[in-house]
């Protein structure tokens, strides 16, 4: 099998490619997302067309089509000559190889432990950017973090005290509690569990053909993470 780190460092450092003899072009192409999954299945990363297409052609990896049939690079070279073209191609000098939406390692079987970073723009992708007193969704622009119990009660900068919060409710909540302000939370704010960035920054995922992959607890890994 294997070892962990050879295959994370094959999926981060895009090496292998080159072997292709192939003169790519288009920075928008080579760095569309691509969904991988490990050999069971189970979404473990988001790479892009680059790095796919070298886990492919080393061998470490098929694609994966909307029918859950399994392509080698070969194989898939093949059946994009009789895909339509269009803009999601990879094109070489002699040929135009379509980009998968998911690929499958063929024998890494772990899921990286991680956490999701305790940050703003993840506490506004835990709320769907809606403010947690009264319910509207807004532009971020428009929206503040709250701490439930203040600070000044005590209050702590955590996953379960800090919430999303429109500008009119922080205001008129100031230092109290939701009780003492007659506020109401609409849930009550909990860590959320990991995977993979598997959505866009609007907090939509990507593209369909991930879909049956991926569970409902999709939240992004980035930002820096705030401290109590």
């Amino acid at each position: 099998m294997l070892k962990a780190p050879r295959i994370l460092a094959q999926i981060a450092g895009g090496r292998g490619f080159a072997a292709l003899g192939a003169a790519c072009y288009g920075v928008k192409v080579t760095n569309a997302a691509v969904l991988v999954l490990n050999r069971h299945y189970q979404p473990i990363h988001v790479t892009n067309a680059r790095r796919a297409f070298s886990l492919l052609y080393l061998g470490v990896a098929r694609v994966i089509d909307p029918e859950f049939k399994t392509f080698d690079f070969d194989s898939w070279a093949e059946l994009s000559v009789e895909l339509e073209s269009g803009d999601d191609v990879m094109r070489t000098v002699n040929r135009a190889i379509k980009i998968p939406r998911v690929i499958v390692l063929q024998l890494y079987d772990r899921i990286p432990k991680t956490k999701v970073r305790f940050s703003r723009h993840n506490i506004y992708m835990r709320d769907a950017s809606t403010c947690q007193y009264c319910g509207e969704e807004l532009p971020r622009a428009e929206l503040n973090l709250d701490h439930v119990i203040p600070r000044a009660q005590g209050g702590r900068t955590t996953w379960e005290n800090v919430v999303c919060c429109c500008i009119d409710c922080n205001l008129s909540k100031g230092a109290r509690t939701p009780e003492q302000a007659g506020l109401k939370l609409l849930k009550i704010p909990v860590r959320p569990r990991w995977t993979p960035t598997f959505r866009t920054n609007g907090g939509r995922v990507r593209y369909r053909e991930w879909l049956p992959f991926l569970g409902l607890a999709d939240a992004s890994y980035w930002n820096v993470e705030l401290k109590d």
